[in-house]
């Protein structure tokens, strides 16, 4: 490539934020004072005469006038410009004045100078370019066909077909490098820093790096532009099929004498609930999906009942919790006597959560302050009937889930969709039935609950209790997040060891012990007798019961924790007085005394035994815990006789390992100490030793057993019987310590109805005897050991006071 330059003298025609390259023909609106007076300029003057050599023109415009085209960006003159040639001047279409300008030549603005006419005069250095001999070299050449292929491709993409005929005629590479002042994607710097190249490969080199990067752009926003299209295009089509179908079932609904479609009254039922807008997405989602599908899919079916749950769901149904602390106190003690622990839990929940509401604390971080109690505790002391009585003194809905026996996860997280006949959990299903979001719902038998291979009910339900994640719990079925913290849970159970730790832990634990006797009294009296004169058709003024007839039915006929067999007693004898009646063998009103129930159920079932038991020596009276509350229990021990050859420990009751492991600890310290005790231990290895505790048929395992097998041991080897009113409980250690156990008043409630009068309890106990109702402590004489020289102390006849006894091994 050669490079010619000229000097040569020009009016200047300012063009503002565009720039004009050699070889590009551009119009120009004239209507501007300063353009006006270039073009004017130019024609008046006559310059073709001192035309540089380098500015070739055909001999038919070599007259033409010529100006020089400086670009003036942000008002100032750019250093480089281009000559033009003034093709043609006329007028718009509309009117206006303009100029047809063909760049020829690229030039530097050198100084002012005068001229004719108005217009501003500048000589300036023209350059012009001229393909070298033999042409351009390769490496340009190859910069050209890149930029050309470039070029081709945008012409292609906004469909310039003409101007694409055009640029495949044009092989001079700087030809085509100047054409790319057309490109409209070059910002004006671009363009001026083309127009400032005198370097053809250098041009080409910057178009095809800018060209390449707009056109990236291009794909880009190509891609968005149809993924935007595709997706109106959609919308626009599924909106037209849906009103099709719409029309169409409208019409077929018409003809069976239907109303309107069933997907159509869904999604009005949807729009119409109050639901949470989660919820809402999730079942206007169901509700397209259900629109879609034809009446004959199966998942059409499974949708409607999703909806259907949905809709039944109240997820905007609260009820206020009643404040009143003393009025929800005095309907607690009006449904049940005792129970306080329980009852007090109830009064500090409502009176936190009151002071919080007061305080505006009721919701923080999305959690509420729901309470989870678990009710320990034997059968018949009132642990489900005490869920009702919660939620009503609270104001709330109230839910029972019965849980006993259950084995299948699902029960309590719900089936899947997928699954024939799937359903909400168990939770779920006794909210709906509420009515409320926050009712009190009883878990009832949670103990009992089973598991096997379709997964353990009982993990499902440490997330249901657990008070920092219930807030967010999912249901399988309905897969939308479901807020149990505002719910108050009981859990009811007869076992505490039977309930899995981990979820234990997320419960707070109130134990129910049973009742005493005065308590019986006054719940058959308040509760009970009230309900069953009820369910026998009786009025209260055609039956009198006498208290001491309700107090012997207590302790002679039903001896349990509960008061369950109290009320199926009391209903017998009403059974029995209504019978009389209606055979004509009693008559109303009629009244009920403790020397009047032999005549109606016969004679009592439960009498004290222990002085009948423990008359000869070797038998000792102990307390134990059951599922059905507390008990006493008899051990018994023989000796073999030294010729019969048997030998070592035997035990029989079905006892479990812990206890067998109590007998074998307690037979050990009395060999180590009998001479201590004054005991005739030394021949016990050529006798057999057997303890039995009945009822055989009855499994018995646990500690506290462990001063009593030592008591029965003792009393059989001296001789001494253990006394008749006697009872006791506590665990045995090798060196004589008695250690604490568990279930202490229970078993001081077992044992006074058992007509005990003496309790021998482990002295670390005592903190314990803090629970036991003041009557019951006032009507046994308790007695708190360390040793087990008390106990024996405690436990045995005096020597003296026994006739003819003798040691056994004597």
């Amino acid at each position: 490539m050669t490079e010619a330059q000229s000097s040569v003298t020009l009016p200047v025609l300012p063009l503002d934020d565009d720039v004009v390259l050699p070889g590009m023909v551009v119009p120009v609106d004239i209507s501007e004072a300063e353009v006006r007076s270039a073009v004017e300029a130019a024609r008046a003057s006559d310059e073709d005469a001192t035309k540089p050599p380098g500015i070739r023109s055909t001999p038919a415009k070599a007259n033409r006038p010529r100006v020089l085209i400086v670009p003036r960006v942000d008002g100032s003159y750019a250093g480089v410009g281009t000559v033009a040639v003034i093709d043609q001047v006329g007028r718009t279409s509309n009117g206006e004045p303009a100029a047809v300008l063909r760049g020829v030549a690229r030039a530097r603005v050198g100084s002012g100078t005068t001229g004719p006419g108005a217009a501003l005069w500048v000589s300036a250095e023209v350059r012009s370019e001229e393909a070298p001999e033999g042409g351009y070299p390769g490496k340009v050449q190859e910069l050209a066909r890149e930029y050309k292929t470039l070029l081709t491709t945008y012409l292609q993409k906004r469909g310039a077909w003409q101007v694409l005929d055009g640029l495949q005629q044009l092989d001079d590479p700087g030809a085509l490098a100047d054409r790319g002042g057309y490109s409209p994607f070059l910002k004006i710097e671009q363009k001026l820093r083309l127009l400032e190249s005198d370097d053809v490969a250098e041009r080409l080199n910057l178009l095809s790096e800018w060209t390449r990067e707009y056109l990236a752009e291009l794909d880009v926003t190509e891609t968005i532009d149809k993924d935007v299209q595709d997706g109106v295009e959609k919308q626009q089509r599924e909106f037209l099929l849906r009103r099709q179908m719409e029309a169409i079932r409208k019409e077929l609904n018409e003809l069976d004498g239907k109303p309107a479609s069933e997907e159509a009254d869904y999604r009005e039922r949807v729009e119409a609930a109050d639901l949470p807008e989660h919820v809402r997405e999730a079942a206007l989602t169901e509700v397209e999906k259900l629109e879609r599908a034809g009446d004959s899919s199966p998942e059409s079916g499974w949708i409607r009942t999703w909806l259907d749950t949905i809709l039944a769901m109240p997820w905007n149904e609260r009820t206020e919790d009643a404040y009143d602390i003393s009025g929800s106190r005095a309907v607690l003690d009006a449904d049940h006597a005792g129970l306080d622990d329980v009852k007090e839990r109830i009064v500090e929940y409502l009176a936190v959560r009151k002071r919080r509401e007061e305080r505006g604390l009721g919701v923080v971080g999305g959690r509420r302050s729901g309470a989870v109690l678990a009710l320990v505790g034997p059968p018949g002391v009132g642990k489900t009937s005490l869920g009702e009585s919660v939620a009503r003194s609270m104001g709330r809905t109230f839910a029972r889930v019965a849980l006993g026996g259950v084995r299948d996860e699902a029960e309590i997280r719900g089936h899947r969709r997928t699954y024939v006949g799937a359903l909400p959990g168990r939770v779920v299903r006794a909210i709906k039935e509420s009515g409320s979001m926050n009712p009190v719902v009883l878990l009832d038998e949670v103990d009992k609950v089973g598991s096997d291979f379709r997964g353990d009910p009982t993990a499902a339900l440490l997330e249901v209790l657990d008070p920092a994640q219930n807030h967010t719990f999912r249901d399988h079925y309905l897969e939308v997040d479901l807020d149990l913290s505002d719910v108050v849970f009981l859990a009811t159970a007869n076992a505490l060891e039977n309930i899995p730790a981990p979820l234990l832990d997320r419960m707070e634990l109130v134990q129910l012990d049973g009742y005493t006797e005065d308590e019986k009294v006054t719940i058959a009296r308040d509760h009970l007798l009230p309900r069953q004169l009820e369910r026998a058709g009786l009025e209260p003024a055609e039956v009198e019961f006498a208290d001491d007839a309700l107090r012997t039915i207590a302790g002679e006929y039903t001896r349990e924790a509960g008061v369950r067999d109290l009320e199926r007693t009391v209903a017998r004898v009403l059974r029995k007085i209504a019978a009389g009646v209606a055979l004509g063998e009693g008559e109303l009103p009629a009244r009920v005394g403790a020397e009047d129930l032999r005549g109606h159920i016969g004679r009592p079932k439960h009498t004290p035994e222990s002085a009948a038991r423990t008359v000869v020596p070797g038998v000792a009276t102990g307390l134990a815990v059951t599922g059905a509350g507390g008990d006493v229990l008899f051990v018994e021990a023989s000796l073999s006789d030294p010729e019969s050859g048997a030998g070592g420990l035997t035990l029989t009751g079905q006892l479990g390992d812990v206890m067998k492991e109590s007998a074998e600890i307690a037979l050990s310290y009395l060999r180590s100490r009998g001479a201590e005790l004054e005991l005739p231990v030394g021949d016990l290895k050529d006798r057999g030793v057997h303890l039995h505790v009945p009822a055989g048929a009855t499994p018995k395992d646990g500690p506290s057993a462990g001063i009593t097998m030592t008591a029965a041991l003792a009393s059989l080897l001296s001789g001494r019987p253990v006394r008749s009113g006697v009872a006791m409980t506590g665990e045995v250690s090798l060196t004589g310590r008695v250690l604490p156990i568990g279930g202490v008043k229970q078993k001081l409630l077992a044992g006074l109805r058992a007509g005990i009068t003496d309790v021998i309890i482990p002295a670390r106990n005592e903190p314990d005897l803090d629970d036991v109702p003041e009557d019951v402590r006032e009507q046994l004489n308790i007695h708190l050991v360390n040793d087990v020289r008390e106990v024996l102390e405690l436990s045995l006849e005096s020597a003296g006071t026994v006739a003819d006894a003798q040691p056994v091994a004597a």
